[in-house]
């Protein structure tokens, strides 16, 4: 008679792998959070692009512009967690922030007087 013998495959784990599983589904998530407000914005301004920026250890800036010039972003963990966020929106990436991308982005009155302060009589900035 053969000697038959079943494993349990959560037994033979080490810790370390279940640790790193754990984080890939914990980045997984996440992505997934990321991904769905980046449909949204999508959604309310008639698709979007967008670019992301390495911000060191805080991780990552999503950009968004939308097709009706609107502009927003969003930060990530990390910039995997970014990258993959934006592929599941289904948003075309951009690599910089270079002049056709940036030319679509509408900036109001709002964004003028914070960015250029006291030069043009705006509010203070701090």
């Amino acid at each position: 008679m053969a000697d038959t013998q079943q494993s349990d495959p959560k037994a033979e784990q080490t810790s370390e792998q279940r640790a790193e599983q754990k984080a890939e589904r914990k980045a997984d998530r996440k992505a997934a959070k990321l991904a769905k407000r980046i449909s949204g914005f999508a959604t309310a301004h008639g698709g979007a692009e967008g670019q992301i920026a390495y911000l060191g250890q805080r991780g990552a800036r999503i950009v968004l512009v939308g097709e009706d010039g609107d502009w927003g972003d969003l930060v990530a963990h990390s910039y995997p967690i970014a990258q993959k966020a934006a592929e599941r929106a289904g948003i075309t990436l951009h690599d910089e922030f270079d002049g056709e991308f940036a030319a679509k982005v509408r900036t109001g009155r709002y964004e003028w007087t914070r960015m250029a302060g006291l030069q043009i009589g705006g509010p203070a900035n701090g």
